[in-house]
């Protein structure tokens, strides 16, 4: 341990002095989600327009409180330019001021990218992020954000810096989910700012609560639960705790806090898993304090990169595999976008389509994209989320090809194998009641309609 110490002093450095090691071009990667630098980040933006300081590439990965002051400190632009490879809220409002740029890319394949050397153009100089305090052993946790942390951190082409904070929850591997201090470069020790921590989900909507009731209906005991972020995964993980089933696993990029609420009801074993028997395992969360608390130091869950976690082929080899995710829109072709509104970019393919390709291959598994079947626009106009073609400019998130089950409050269908015909039909039968004949006057005209189609209720 004094080894270690020794060597702690050596790379230990105000954040000042490694905002200064930041030159011209320079492209650097931020930690993820919570693991985003907060104290680096304050004094690397007070360097915003200096003399000789141009053309910075900064990337996020879902941006959380704190805003990034490099976006808030340097609005024209003079030094720092901002991109994302998941938006959150912060992001989606930088990027309508044109401060924020999105990187679209499948999940799993940010550990690939990390380590392909196919990639080296890509890889950051620089990699900064959040970690725990040094252990006996000379590791630093990358606590809420393994993600791809440690690939991106070895990959950096020049500097790969920590900033420690002591409130950080220390999260168990897993794999890969530390970074000794012989493979970085400079130590800073932040201020402990609090992690950023979610409020309690909103209380569902009736429409939700139906919906995660027609998802209920398919769940068997030992079935492995991955569960995205949004009300509705949250809403049915609650009422996964409160009912019958048994011996649930857990398999999912984040950990949300209705694992928490389903551990203490006695639901998660793991013990039916295929690997990982016994553990939860997961590579990032979001949530509140409480569910922070849970998993520091808890044995009962694995952190893991993404590659790890999200990998399809892996997902695939745990039976009765069930993803749950939320979508914002559907077209008659059955084509999902889930990340987008026309060309404003809300969120990211994330890891969606990892887990709707893997579950569907799991023996007895099931993908269940979700959504209410209307919205309310700002004039209080209403509109279907189900509409004959997606809106212009919206990403593709989920290729009809690739579509199993869709879910509103009005029933779950099966998509997969239906003709283009027996598609339309499918997803107009959930479709809000108002809007139906509309929907298939339409789908008619798109000539996607048969005459032997049918709308049963």
């Amino acid at each position: 341990m004094s080894t270690f110490l020794e060597e702690y002093k050596r790379k230990l450095i105000t954040v000042e002095q490694a905002a200064k090691l930041i030159q011209s071009n320079d492209i650097i990667e931020y930690g993820m989600f919570a693991t985003k630098p907060v104290d680096f980040d304050v004094a690397l933006s007070k360097r915003a327009g200096e003399p000789g300081l141009e053309n910075v590439s900064i990337r996020g990965t879902g941006s959380v409180l704190p805003v990034p002051q490099v976006i808030q400190g340097d609005t024209e632009q003079k030094s720092f330019q901002y991109f994302n490879w998941f938006f959150t809220a912060i992001d989606r409002k930088a990027c309508d001021f044109g401060l924020a740029c999105h990187n679209p890319f499948n999940y799993h394949e940010a550990t690939i990218l990390a380590y392909n050397r196919d990639f080296y153009d890509l890889w950051p100089d620089v990699w900064v992020a959040q970690v725990t305090p040094m252990d006996k052993h000379g590791c630093f946790n990358f606590g809420l954000g393994n993600s791809h942390n440690r690939g991106v951190a070895l990959g950096s082409k020049r500097l790969a810096i920590v900033e420690v904070n002591e409130k950080m929850p220390r999260c168990l591997g897993g794999n890969d989910e530390y970074v000794h201090i012989s493979e970085i470069d400079y130590i800073v020790e932040g201020t402990n700012t609090p992690i950023f921590a979610t409020p309690p989900s909103a209380a569902p909507t009736p429409e939700e609560t139906k919906i995660a009731g027609f998802i209920m209906e398919q769940i068997p005991n030992g079935a492995c639960i991955q569960l995205g972020i949004g009300a509705m995964p949250n809403l049915l993980g609650t009422m996964l705790a409160d009912s019958d089933l048994k011996d649930l696993g857990v398999q999912s990029e984040m950990f949300c806090d209705a694992y928490v609420k389903m551990y203490e009801k006695g639901k998660i074993t793991n013990a039916k898993k295929a690997y990982d028997i016994n553990k939860s395992t997961y590579s990032f969360c979001l949530g509140t304090q409480e569910t922070y608390d849970f998993l520091d130091d808890n044995p009962l869950c694995a952190s893991c990169t993404v590659n790890y976690t999200n990998n399809p082929n892996a997902i695939s080899m745990h039976d009765n595999f069930i993803s749950i995710n939320n979508i914002l829109e559907v077209d008659l072709l059955t084509q999902v976008c889930s990340e987008s509104s026309g060309l404003r970019q809300i969120s990211g393919t994330g890891g969606q389509l990892d887990f709707v390709i893997g579950a569907f291959h799991s023996q007895g598994g099931k993908a269940f994209l979700a959504f209410s079947s209307t919205y309310q626009d700002k004039e209080g106009k209403i509109h279907s989320r189900i509409r004959p073609l997606l809106t212009p400019g919206a990403a593709v998130t989920v290729p009809r090809t690739v579509v199993q089950y869709l879910v509103t409050e009005y029933g779950a269908v099966n998509l997969k194998a239906l003709s283009i015909w027996g598609k339309a039909e499918a997803v107009i039968s959930i479709a809000h009641p108002d809007f139906r004949d509309e929907l298939i006057k339409e789908a008619k005209e798109m000539k996607i309609w048969s005459k032997t189609n049918r709308i049963p209720f």
